[in-house]
C-alpha cells in the first residue's frame, strides 16, 4: 500500500533528480495531488471496479446475505451525494454501487428533450454521463482528502504530533468513493459492430459492468410497457461476444455482462431463425411461434410462409407490421432458456424483467435456471413502475384470504387506500416490502437490488414540496425550514455548497503554485463559515 509518506518520499526524489530549477515544487503538496487523483483514466476505475464486484459476486456465492444494492443517478452530482452519504451513514461503500439507466439517460439527458425509453437518445450519452458519474465521485474523494489534509496541518501547526499520525493514518486507509457502475446498453443501438463499439466507450469510460438486454434494437421499448419484441438467441449472443470482445480488447479481463430477458413480457419476434438441425437453438425458439397448422396448400395465401414445428408445418401467426406472435403462456419458458443459454454463452449474471415484485414467481423462474446452471445470480429491478404498496398488500390479501383468514374488512381493488395505512394488513405488507431483498436475495437468487429511477422520483418529489412551500404562504420559510435546517442537523456536507464544489481544493492548488502571493475565497469573510458542518 502507498503510504502517504512513501508519496512524499518519492516526489521528493524526483524533485531532487532536477535540481534547482524545480526547487518552488513542493513534494508533499504533489504527494497530496497525486492521492487525490487515485485513477488517472477511466479504464483504471473499470479495471479496479470488476475487481471489485467479481469479489462480491463470490461472497454472495458463499452467503445470500452479501447481496449488493445500487440507485440510478441521472447526473454526477446525484451519484456523489449518493455515495458520501453511504460513507457517512455506514462508514464503508462496500457492496453499494451506482446505476446508470438508459431510461433516465433518455428521459433527462437527451440533446433531444425528454424522450420515451426506446432507444432514440444518442448514444454517446451514455459514456458521457459514467464519465460525469466518476468525475463527480473521483472530486468527492478529493474533497474528503483535502479535509484531512487540513487535519494534518492544524496539527502540525499546533505541534500536536499524536493528532498528527492519526490524521496520517485516517489518509493511508481511506476509501475511495469510486463504486461499480452498471451501465445499461439497452438493446445495443444497432448491430453487434455498433454494440461492441458503444461499449468500448462506455468501457473507457470507467464501466466494468455492461446490461444488454434481448430486444429489437430499433423497436426497442421500456421493459415495464408493451410491444415488446425480442430477437432470437443467435442474434443476442452476439453482442454478447461484442461486449465481451471490447472488454477483453482493453484489459478489462473480469469484465461483467448482465444479460437481460424481456421475454416474460414480450409476444412478439421479428424475425424467425434458420434452424441448422432438430433441436438447435434456433429450432428451441421457433418452437415457441404460434401459428396454424397447415395441411393443404390451399389454406396458403399470397406472401404466407410455413415452418416446420417437430412433426408438423404451421403457418406463423404475423401481425400487419410483419412480426411474429409468440404461442400464449410461454414466456416464463423463453425466460428461461434465454437465461441459460445466455450464462452458457459468456454472460456472467441475469436480469429478468418481471410485472411485478412476487419472490414466489421469480424463485420458480430461477430455480428452473438453476437446475442447469446452479450457480445463476439475479440483478433485480426494484421498479418504481410497480405499485409496491398496492402489489404488497395484495399479496397479503391473497396470502390471508388462501390461510382462511377473515379479510372482509377489506376490498382489495382498493387497497392503495389511505383508509389501509394503518391496518394490521398494511402492516404486514410493509415489513415484507422491507424485508423484500434480503428475502428475494436468500429464495431467489437475486445478488444485485437496484432501482432503476429513485433519483428521477426524489427530485421531482422535493421539488414539488419546495414550490408548494416557497411560493406559498411559507416564502423563505418554505426553504430554511425544509431544506437548510434539516441539511444542517442532518449533516449534509453539501450546506458549504462552496466547500462541495471544489473551492477549498482550489485555495490549496493556488497556494501551491503562488505561495503566499496566492488569493484564496476561504477567508474570514466566507459567508461559508457560518455553518459548522
Amino acid at each position: 500500500m502507498q503510504t502517504y509518506k512513501n508519496k512524499m518520499q518519492q516526489a521528493n526524489q524526483t524533485i531532487t533528480q532536477q535540481g534547482a530549477t524545480w526547487a518552488a515544487i513542493n513534494p508533499e503538496s504533489v504527494a497530496r495531488m497525486q492521492l487525490q487523483n487515485r485513477f488517472n483514466t477511466g479504464l483504471d476505475i473499470a479495471k479496479y471496479t470488476a475487481k471489485i464486484m467479481r469479489e462480491d459476486m463470490a461472497s454472495y456465492d458463499k452467503d445470500s446475505a452479501n447481496y449488493t444494492q445500487s440507485l440510478g443517478c441521472w447526473h454526477g452530482f446525484i451519484g456523489q451525494q449518493k455515495m458520501i452519504s453511504i460513507k457517512k451513514h455506514f462508514g464503508t461503500t462496500r457492496s453499494r454501487y451506482l446505476y446508470l439507466s438508459g431510461w433516465m439517460v433518455a428521459a433527462m439527458r437527451s440533446e433531444f428533450g425528454p424522450l420515451p425509453d426506446q432507444s432514440m437518445h444518442e448514444k454517446t450519452s451514455v459514456p458521457a454521463l459514467i464519465e460525469e458519474l466518476y468525475t463527480f465521485l473521483k472530486q468527492a474523494d478529493a474533497r474528503e482528502l483535502q479535509h484531512l489534509f487540513k487535519e494534518v496541518d492544524d496539527a502540525r501547526e499546533a505541534g500536536d504530533q499524536l493528532r498528527e499520525q492519526a490524521a496520517q493514518q485516517k489518509i493511508d486507509n481511506f476509501e475511495t468513493h469510486v463504486v461499480p457502475i452498471i451501465a445499461d446498453i439497452d438493446a445495443g443501438f444497432g448491430n453487434e459492430e455498433a454494440t461492441y463499439l458503444l461499449a468500448k466507450k462506455m468501457i473507457e469510460a470507467g464501466a466494468c459492468c455492461i446490461q444488454i438486454e434481448n430486444q429489437v434494437s430499433d423497436a426497442k421499448q421500456c421493459g415495464h410497457q408493451d410491444g415488446k419484441v425480442t430477437v432470437p438467441h443467435e442474434d443476442f449472443l452476439a453482442k454478447i461476444n461484442a461486449v465481451r470482445y471490447a472488454f477483453l480488447e482493453l484489459g478489462v479481463d473480469d469484465g461483467v455482462i448482465v444479460a437481460r430477458t424481456d421475454s416474460l413480457g414480450a409476444g412478439l419476434t421479428q424475425k424467425i431463425p434458420v434452424s441448422q438441425a432438430a433441436g438447435d437453438l434456433a429450432d428451441q425458439y421457433n418452437a415457441f411461434i404460434d401459428g396454424e397448422e397447415v395441411t393443404s396448400l390451399e389454406q396458403m395465401k399470397s406472401g404466407d410462409m410455413a415452418i416446420k414445428q417437430g412433426d408438423r408445418l404451421i403457418k406463423p401467426t404475423r401481425l400487419a407490421n410483419g412480426l411474429v406472435r409468440f404461442k400464449a403462456n410461454t414466456g416464463e419458458d423463453r425466460v428461461v432458456l434465454d437465461c441459460i443459454t445466455s450464462l452458457q454463452n459468456g454472460a456472467d449474471l441475469l436480469w429478468i424483467e418481471t410485472e411485478k415484485p412476487h419472490i414466489g414467481q421469480i424463485a420458480s423462474i430461477v430455480n428452473r435456471i438453476r437446475d442447469v446452471m446452479p450457480n445463476a445470480k439475479l440483478v433485480y429491478n426494484n421498479s418504481p413502475s410497480f405499485n409496491w404498496t398496492l402489489n404488497f398488500r395484495q399479496q397479503v390479501f391473497d396470502a390471508w384470504q388462501a390461510e382462511g383468514k377473515d379479510v372482509a374488512e377489506y376490498r382489495r381493488d382498493q387497497l392503495m387506500s389511505q383508509d389501509y395505512d394503518n391496518t394490521p394488513l398494511s402492516a404486514e405488507a410493509d415489513e415484507r416490502i422491507r424485508a423484500f431483498q434480503r428475502d428475494a436475495a436468500a429464495q431467489a437468487g437475486i445478488f444485485h437490488h437496484l432501482i432503476t429511477l429513485p433519483t428521477y422520483h426524489t427530485a421531482a418529489l422535493s421539488t414539488d414540496n419546495l414550490a408548494k412551500d416557497y411560493f406559498g404562504d411559507q416564502g423563505m420559510l418554505g426553504y430554511v425550514k425544509e431544506v437548510q435546517r434539516k441539511e444542517i442537523r442532518q449533516g449534509l456536507a453539501c450546506v458549504k455548497h462552496q466547500d462541495m464544489s471544489g473551492s477549498n481544493i482550489g485555495d490549496d492548488h493556488k497556494e501551491y503554485f503562488s505561495g503566499a502571493q496566492a488569493l484564496k475565497a476561504s477567508g474570514k469573510d466566507n459567508t461559508m463559515n457560518q455553518f459548522a458542518i
